[in-house]
């Protein structure tokens, strides 16, 4: 990674505070002053206004809200080059940023990644060196995501063929890490107020309709303007590849109105690229412990499979020694393959996982056992189970987050919470379509059945929240 060079601030004091204490009241200040809103689903990507803090700082902070307090392995920021051209991208890899808010340290194993997917993407320190774009979205970052990691991108060609080689290297490097993108942009620059709120909407309608080729014709043909259109046809494309199926723009203003003169406007706009809606809790399973249960289940599968002893798995994480039913889904070019699962916790979760994914590729009687020429084409998804609660009141069942178990006489039966999220079903046919998976005729939970729900951290080896097949 070449020296530890620290890039130091370039604009503080002029585009934002220059100490560390103005700083941080400035955007926490602007932060406070969002009304958090649900967006129904994961932030995959942002897109936020570049221009100094009394401009556009509290449309930035529309963006940066809909992260605050949420983790993250890595933000990748894509901002343009305002000073110099160049081919391709430039990725810092010299040092950490610094802010006056402190140091920011750079992922470098995801940078590094980024730059070895794809030769367009090089090194180029004299491209951040004065470069504001990228600098000013990082003290909200840090106010937003104490303890982030970044990787630091600027474009110098911002055509839509190099924002598709940028945008691969991004999902290639990614797509098995929880990330969030940010691109850097401002909209039209020095028109009438009128004038730039036309200009500015044809952005705004081709973000809305998530159609980053739209956007790049736009752009090309000077229908609209953005300084940074290449950094936001990357986000686009990137995030729609690592999950984001939605965009929802969340402030518009331009500088007319912070300054009250309207005969020559900046505008600004802050965007969130949201996924799908997400299923079950948050356990406290971070990104490495996820990673370790997945290790876990595949070389257990793998060994079992070629009868092998299972592989002895050193795990020092307090949450995976804890005692907690789990999952194990085995699915091959996306139909199921195996499920089976442990409803209570009566061992450490590791090797519950360890356990259920022998069970799921051996001895799932719905299925021949897996064999090892398909483990390639095999995906793992585990569900880490929180404790079964008695319900009397079926209103208490939240679809998406809770899963179901039914019991009569001596039929039982169980689905997880991911199950009625893609079927779509409400709470009512939740219920009926467990009730079958348990052998009962539908509204057999209406007649004396025992209902139980739980809740699971749903994971899989892409690193998102899947889109399971009913057990």
């Amino acid at each position: 990674m070449g020296s530890s060079k620290v890039r130091e601030p370039a604009v503080a004091g002029q585009f934002y505070p220059g100490s560390e204490k103005a700083l941080r009241e400035t955007v926490s200040s602007m932060l406070a002053k969002v009304e958090p809103i649900d967006l129904k689903g994961r932030v995959v990507g942002l897109i936020s206004p570049h221009a100094g803090y009394v401009y556009s700082g509290q449309v930035a902070a529309n963006a940066f809200r809909t992260v605050e307090g949420k983790q993250f392995d890595a933000v990748i920021v894509v901002a343009p080059s305002h000073h110099m051209y160049f081919e391709g991208s430039s990725i810092y890899r010299e040092g950490p940023y610094k802010t006056p808010l402190g140091l920011i340290e750079i992922a470098t194993d995801l940078a590094d990644a980024i730059a070895g997917a794809d030769a367009s993407v090089q090194f180029r320190p004299e491209a951040h060196a004065r470069e504001h774009s990228l600098e000013v979205e990082l003290p909200f970052l840090q106010v937003a995501l104490p303890g982030l990691k970044i990787v630091p991108i600027v474009m110098g060609d911002q055509s839509l063929a190099s924002s598709k080689r940028l945008a691969a290297a991004i999902v290639t490097a990614a797509k098995a890490r929880n990330v969030l993108l940010v691109a850097s942009t401002d909209l039209s620059h020095f028109h009438d107020y009128d004038e730039a709120v036309r200009l500015d909407n044809i952005v705004i309608d081709d973000i809305k309709r998530y159609n980053p080729e739209e956007l790049a014709k736009d752009l090309d043909t000077r229908r609209c303007e953005a300084c940074g259109g290449g950094p936001v046809l990357t986000v686009m494309l990137a995030a729609r590849d690592l999950g984001a199926a939605r965009a929802v723009v969340l402030k518009y203003a331009n500088s007319g109105d912070v300054t009250g003169d309207s005969s020559s406007v900046v505008g600004y706009m802050a965007a969130a690229l949201v996924g799908e809606t997400s299923v079950g809790v948050d356990l406290g399973l971070n990104q490495s412990e996820k990673a370790q249960l997945l290790k876990i289940a595949r070389q257990s599968m793998e060994a079992a499979v070629l009868g092998k002893p299972l592989p002895e798995f050193k795990v020092t994480s307090a949450i995976l020694k804890e005692k907690r039913g789990a999952f194990v889904t085995l699915t091959e070019d996306g139909q199921l393959r195996g499920c089976i699962g442990h409803i209570v916790g009566v061992e450490p979760l590791h090797k519950c996982v360890s356990s259920m994914a022998v069970a799921a590729a051996t001895e799932d009687p719905r299925f021949s056992p897996v064999r090892p020429d398909e483990f390639g084409r095999i995906a793992i998804e585990i569900s880490a189970l929180t404790p079964l609660r008695k319900i009397t009141d079926p209103m208490e069942i939240q679809v998406g987050r809770d899963g179901i178990y039914i019991e009569k006489g001596y039929y039982h039966g169980l689905l997880l919470p991911q199950v009625a999220t893609e079927y779509g079903w409400d709470r009512y046919e939740f219920l009926d379509n467990t009730c079958l998976k348990a052998g009962l005729p539908k509204g057999s939970w209406r007649e004396g059945a025992t209902i139980q729900i739980f809740s699971a951290q749903v994971f899989n080896e892409a690193g998102v929240l899947s889109k399971p097949t009913p057990q």
